[in-house]
């Protein structure tokens, strides 16, 4: 599971990274230290009528097309690549509809005692600092009392590599930049890129223990991702 990520790089920096061309006037993107799911974060698709990517605002936790209200959202964040081509709520977006998440890290729990009550939380990044591109999904969702379709997103997960295994048993897919332009399509019905929703090279990874501060979703500066050692809770006791 993905349930939290941060992303402190700023809209031109993401822009560049991602070859985006002009951004919409006026659009404003902050730092999110502890992105959290049904707040709107910025992702990357292919515009339809000119086919180049752009980078637009939706909220986290897809609502496909055919939902009767928007509360589904809260359950699919994330999409498992195992099952994302047959899943309902997931299939007709993997067909037509990817993105790429910008991100700059991602937190996971380790569980330290069997029942889980003891954890300890992580931050993960590429080692060269460079932002990541979390495979996603999106969806336009008619809300009969608005004028404006809710757009909203999933971040496709898949099992963990190396450096994965001891944090979570499963982590974001993300997509090699070799293979953004194949991810964002259009996808070709006959060969979909199911080949890329795999784990990413572990060796290209880095992994560091941060405060449990982490896991209120208040808390939000850049603090938040400094590693520590040993780590201290809010109560002031220590995590092994």
């Amino acid at each position: 599971m993905c349930g939290r990520y941060e992303r402190h790089s700023d809209k031109q920096r993401i822009a560049d990274a991602f070859k985006v061309g002009k951004l919409p006037p006026g659009f404003e993107l902050p730092p999110d230290y502890n992105v959290a799911p049904q707040t709107f974060q910025p992702v990357v698709r292919l515009n339809r009528e000119t086919g180049e990517r752009e980078l637009t605002l939706m909220r986290w936790g897809l609502v496909p097309y055919w939902a009767k209200d928007s509360k589904v959202g809260f359950s699919s964040i994330n999409a498992r690549a195992e099952t994302v081509t047959t899943a309902p709520v997931f299939r007709e977006a993997f067909k037509r509809r990817h993105c790429l998440v910008p991100a700059d890290a991602f937190y996971e729990w380790q569980k330290l005692d069997e029942k889980g009550k003891n954890k300890q939380a992580f931050a993960i990044a590429r080692k060269d600092r460079e932002p990541m591109a979390f495979a996603g999904l999106w969806e336009a969702w008619k809300d009969p009392n608005q004028s404006v379709p809710l757009e909203t997103f999933s971040i496709i997960t898949t099992d963990p590599n190396e450096l994965m295994q001891s944090i979570h048993t499963r982590m974001p897919v993300i997509v090699p930049k070799a293979d953004w332009s194949r991810w964002l399509g259009p996808v070709d019905p006959a060969q979909p890129p199911t080949d890329i929703l795999r784990p990413h090279p572990a060796e290209e990874m880095t992994a560091w223990k941060v405060k449990k501060d982490v896991g209120n979703v208040k808390n939000n500066d850049a603090s938040l991702t400094e590693p520590c050692e040993p780590c201290a809770d809010s109560t002031g006791s220590l995590f092994s």
